[in-house]
């Protein structure tokens, strides 16, 4: 099983979701008359993101990739130290410092460990130059040398924006700004997410765009880049819908984080009935008001808040709370899977009630 879901592409699962949606409208166990949208955060595998930390993690794991080489090609630990026991200590004491502490003493100990992180990944170049000069003859081998290779210079990349976010943040007193923060050597691909949740207020991950039938069936899912403002999702799911089922809903329900008068008008214009998006700030027209006080208007916004018991079936129940797997494409695998793992059980149960209907009526 492992290695066929290691093959899969994020394009494969979205494709199979699709014909599992299309599937259960052919069997009319849904019809896109309604759809509720939202948007949640899946973590990636990563500890706390730290400076020292990180910087510790670039010296381990480049230590390691460096001695792996030299199994292959020994010439290459000629003149590599292991550093990592000092690194380790100074990480340690870094992360010990109290408040009173910090000021003073918090630099110098930054200042050492970043000389060990930039020796270390300077000197693990240099095992690369010498490897690639002295290629052993066994094809295997080769190809071992030239795999290691690649992830050292990998891994020497990331360790260079680790150093100089560093120095920027600690050394020279910059607020680095979010977009140029690398939060994991192993998973690069991860953002830093402010939602003004209470009990997660920052989350590392990405945010997933949902959007749900009335029949539970989750018929669009996207992965996002950075945290954009959910207002922007409302003409693409509308457009996503209108390709599976061919029409747009009747009913389109969401929070206030997707209202713009522009969205509210895409909505009619492509035939949806009825649009239950409450405004978000400034006054409100009389019609506005009427609309929202509306028995239609709220009712929508009860069948709104039925995607919430969604997610949690998906963070919960399908597993989908944190990803486990290696590298944006395998994230976005790892999210389609736990759509379509929510389609085929949502199917399974209309199926299994719509015989039972069946029997009773008999």
């Amino acid at each position: 099983f492992h290695r066929a879901f290691t093959r899969l592409t994020p394009a494969t699962v979205r494709a199979l979701n699709d014909a599992v949606v299309q599937a259960a409208v052919a069997l009319g166990l849904e019809d896109g008359t309604q759809l509720r949208v939202d948007t949640t955060v899946v973590e990636t595998d990563i500890h706390w993101p730290t400076d020292n930390t990180l910087l510790w993690d670039a010296v381990r794991v480049i230590t390691r990739l460096v001695k792996h080489l030299g199994e292959h090609v020994p010439s290459v630990l000629t003149g590599f130290a292991d550093r990592t026991r000092r690194a380790r200590r100074r990480m340690q004491e870094i992360s010990r410092l109290t408040p009173a502490q910090r000021p003073r003493q918090q630099t110098r100990k930054y200042r050492d460990l970043l000389g060990v992180t930039a020796g270390v990944v300077a000197t693990a170049r240099a095992a690369v130059a010498t490897a690639r000069a002295a290629q052993p003859g066994d094809p295997l081998a080769g190809a071992l040398v030239t795999g290691l290779c690649r992830e050292i210079e990998h891994f020497g990349g990331l360790a260079d924006r680790v150093i100089a976010q560093t120095r920027r943040r600690v050394l020279q007193g910059e607020q680095v700004p979010v977009h140029e923060k690398i939060f994991s050597i192993f998973e690069p691909h991860t953002d830093l997410l402010k939602r003004g949740k209470v009990k997660s207020p920052v989350e590392f991950g990405h945010k997933v765009f949902l959007a749900e039938s009335r029949q539970g069936l989750i018929t669009d899912y996207r992965v996002l880049d950075g945290n954009p403002v959910d207002e922007g999702h409302v003409p693409p799911s509308l457009t996503q819908h209108q390709a599976t089922f061919g029409r747009a809903p009747a009913l389109y329900a969401a929070d206030r984080g997707f209202y713009t008068p522009d969205n509210v008008e895409a909505l009619t214009a492509a035939g949806v009935v009825r649009e239950c998006i409450p405004q978000r700030g400034g006054r409100k027209t009389d019609e506005r008001t009427a609309h929202e006080k509306s028995r239609a208007f709220k009712q929508g916004q009860r069948f709104r808040a039925g995607i919430e018991g969604r997610i949690s079936v998906l963070l919960r129940g399908r597993g989908m709370r944190r990803c486990l797997l290696e590298g944006r494409e395998r994230f976005e695998v790892f999210v389609g899977a736990a759509v379509l793992a929510n389609n085929l059980l949502r199917i399974a149960d209309l199926m299994s009630r719509r015989v039972a209907r069946r029997r009773r009526a008999a």
